[in-house]
């Protein structure tokens, strides 16, 4: 009887999900608007000097949800279910209300439900915040994935998101920053990056809002980020797309005003490896202000930390400094994408040895003279890279989870917010990872 309720269940809400009317465009801008709600103050906004941040992915979708976009990033072919699964980690959705948890196919241990959550919930992302502001984690970078803002229901999900993360960035006393990720734009649909900004400051007022206090700026200026740039991933985009890009966010006269901060390979500086061979790229990043390269998946738990900071970490903080521009290294706490990969690719392919890989990380970046670090990801699922509260109990059956049995749930967000402590020098640095203290 109850696995013949839940099943009507999930087809009611796939049903919902199915039915649910989609926006328009113009209809999704025109729910776009400033700022209205109050602001706490926290985290100081007018500078990234000093602060750990985190990604945040904000793409899951599940039947119901009010988006109409049925499973996304979760499942595929229209399902989610053991077999057909795109995530490697399986978050922890007890802190969330009744009607913010969605029933699944997938069954825990004992045969209950296994409930997940929707990143186009207001609640969700409420939650999120809180958790960055009980770890002090400064704030977020809102994940704003350009090649979808030509769908109407994705322009709307991500529009909601935004809004959701502005509202709950003051409440917290957090930071937030558009970033824009470029991955699947060819030259001749580069133009919704700019298009997209300018409806962002027309109608949010976007980094330019007084009564929006959460808005990160630095040197002065609104912070946009710039993901993508001199990838040899044969990108269906030029360098010189980005380099007009870059220009109008810097210099427009009505759009421009802006600090940029360009996401590049790790080895942009050497232009090897993931970086094109191309040196007109060293000229394009001048017109930079943050460089921020991009370490996921970039070396495993075998690879000696002094050689990263020697080999790496050093030579890019010098470089930075000698063409005026500041540097966000990247940390992460694990990889893997099994699931994501249909089963092609290993499981817990780089293990996160109970937090001692993303410390090590932290150790070398903070040992290398960085003064800001981003962590890579708040929510990412999808490659086991999130640093939020998952489940050491996870459903059981055809589609692998991680699990670190050893370490509370809580885990990675306490490690991240005592690396922004050491950041912040209220703790000297080690490396050597902290003993958490015991309640």
């Amino acid at each position: 009887m109850r696995s013949q309720f839940i099943w009507c269940v999930l087809l009611f809400a796939t049903a919902i999900g199915a039915a649910e009317p989609a926006l328009t465009r113009a209809e999704s801008i025109a729910l776009l608007a400033p700022y209205s709600g109050s602001s706490q103050r926290g985290v100081d906004t007018s500078t990234l000097t000093g602060k750990i941040v985190t990604g945040y992915q904000g793409w899951f979708n599940v039947p119901g949800d009010g988006s109409g976009r049925g499973w996304t990033h979760l499942g595929r072919r229209g399902a989610f279910a053991p077999g057909r699964c795109n995530i490697e980690i399986w978050p922890d959705v007890s802190e969330l209300p009744p009607s913010d948890r969605f029933p699944t196919e997938f069954r825990l241990a004992d045969g209950s439900v296994a409930e997940i959550f929707s990143s186009f919930r207001q609640a969700t992302v409420d939650l999120h915040f809180k958790w960055m502001r009980e770890y002090r984690i400064d704030g977020a970078f809102i994940q704003r994935f350009a090649n979808e803002l030509g769908d109407a229901k994705a322009f709307h999900h991500r529009n909601t998101v935004l809004n959701h993360a502005r509202t709950a960035a003051n409440q917290t006393g957090r930071g937030y920053v558009v970033m824009y990720d470029l991955s699947g734009l060819k030259t001749e649909t580069f133009h919704r990056v700019a298009d997209d900004w300018k409806i962002l400051c027309d109608h949010m007022r976007i980094g330019r809002d007084e009564k929006d206090l959460a808005y990160f700026k630095h040197r002065g200026k609104p912070v946009v980020v710039v993901w993508g740039v001199g990838f040899n991933d044969d990108r269906g985009y030029s360098l010189k797309d980005c380099e007009q890009l870059i220009d109008f966010l810097k210099d427009d006269p009505k759009y421009g005003g802006n600090t940029i901060m360009v996401g590049v390979p790790y080895y942009t500086r050497e232009l090897k490896a993931d970086s094109i061979k191309d040196a007109d790229l060293h000229r394009v990043l001048k017109k930079a202000d943050i460089i921020n390269p991009w370490a996921v998946g970039r070396f495993g738990v075998d690879r000696d930390m002094d050689n990263i900071v020697n080999k790496t970490i050093k030579p890019d903080v010098a470089w930075c400094r000698e063409h005026g521009w500041d540097y966000m290294p990247i940390i992460w706490p694990g990889f893997s994408w099994h699931n994501l990969r249909d089963g092609e690719a290993k499981f817990d392919q780089i293990p996160r040895q109970g937090g001692q890989f993303l410390w090590r990380q932290a150790a070398a970046v903070l040992s290398g003279g960085a003064n800001m670090i981003y962590v890579a990801m708040f929510d990412e699922l999808d490659e086991g890279t999130a640093i939020f509260k998952c489940s050491n109990n996870p459903p059981i059956g055809a589609s692998p989870f991680l699990r670190e049995a050893d370490v509370p749930n809580d885990h990675y967000l306490w490690l991240t917010g005592q690396i922004g402590r050491i950041l912040r020098g209220e703790i000297p640095a080690s490396s050597t990872m902290p003993l958490r203290p015991k309640p």
